[in-house]
């Protein structure tokens, strides 16, 4: 880009031109005419430098629009080009998503229907199994209606097969009451025989209780009698140490008696009233702690007295 072109040094640069040249050439005058043709000259051609450079400046202006133009074209295509593109990709994700899903139920589909199959064909051999097993039954039960055909073709007492059955089922029918009470005689007898064996159980732990028991009231009676004999001897231990106290308390009373009218004596104070024990302590306690404060504040004295004397001596040795 070319540099923008500066009016107003060019015209003072000319003006100081033409001032130092007429201060330098005073016999070079020039008629007002010829001066007036150079300025127009002058202005001609800053007018035309100043529209070369308008024009290119324009031109430059028009060609930086342009690619402006085409820089916001190829914007809007690009973005245009990145929304079709994410939509594309959303679109994508969504069908991979719904491929995904189907691919799933249909597994879950085939896996539901294999496992019925599976069923279908466990319940299959189940039937197949049930209905070999009932054949080889009535293969070997074969034998016992045969059996049972030729004992009604011998048999006076029974007529029809089915005779044979009736009479089967009774005697079914009476073996099972028969077993039957039998099992409760059975049950009974274990309920009898439990009973008794309880009964002895609960007797014997009676028993053996009701020794505990005596055993342990001998024992506590015993040992009631050995602590009465303890108690007995400790009272008469606290009897006698009491009387002790008693004659102790009493000489330490006279005694903090006698202090306490010692102090106040002392101080030149007499008792107005008569104070309990444990006011007087307390005002004996006051005056040893006043009485050891004279003495520290006394012996503080001394020290300091005793210091101010060796000094005194110091400077007069000196």
């Amino acid at each position: 880009m070319a540099t923008a072109f500066n009016f107003e040094e060019y015209f003072q640069t000319k003006f100081e031109e033409k001032l130092f040249t007429g201060d330098e050439e005073p016999e070079n005058h020039m008629t007002a005419a010829t001066r007036l043709l150079e300025k127009k000259r002058e202005m001609s051609e800053l007018e035309q430098a100043l529209t070369a450079q308008k024009e290119e400046f324009e031109s430059k202006m028009s060609e930086l629009s342009r690619r402006q133009e085409e820089l916001d074209k190829k914007e809007l295509n690009l973005r245009s080009s990145l929304i079709k593109f994410d939509q594309f990709l959303i679109e994508n994700d969504v069908k991979k998503r719904r491929a995904l899903k189907k691919r799933a139920n249909e597994k879950k589909m085939k896996d539901e229907s294999m496992e019925k199959i599976r069923e279908k064909l466990l319940e299959k051999e189940k039937l197949q199994t049930f209905l070999e097993k009932q054949r080889k039954k009535l293969k070997r039960e074969k034998v016992y209606r045969t059996y049972l055909e030729r004992v009604v073709e011998t048999s006076s007492e029974f007529n029809e097969l089915r005779d044979i059955l009736r009479k089967h089922e009774t005697l079914s029918v009476n073996l099972a009451e028969l077993f039957q009470r039998s099992t409760g005689m059975s049950d009974e007898l274990d309920r009898m025989k439990h009973s008794y064996m309880t009964m002895i159980t609960k007797n014997n732990e009676e028993t053996m209780r009701f020794t505990n028991d005596i055993a342990d009231l001998t024992w506590r009676k015993e040992n009631a009698s050995s602590t009465a004999q303890k108690w007995e001897s400790l009272w008469t231990h606290i009897q006698n140490t009491a009387a002790r106290n008693v004659l102790l308390l009493g000489r330490v009373k006279m005694a903090t008696e006698n202090v306490y009218v010692q102090i106040r004596r002392q101080r030149g104070v007499q008792p107005k009233e008569i104070l309990s024990i444990d006011e007087q302590l307390k005002k004996i306690k006051t005056y040893i702690l006043d009485l050891t404060d004279i003495i520290e504040e006394s012996e503080k004295q001394q020290e300091e007295r005793a210091k101010a004397n060796m000094g005194v001596f110091e400077r007069l040795v000196n």
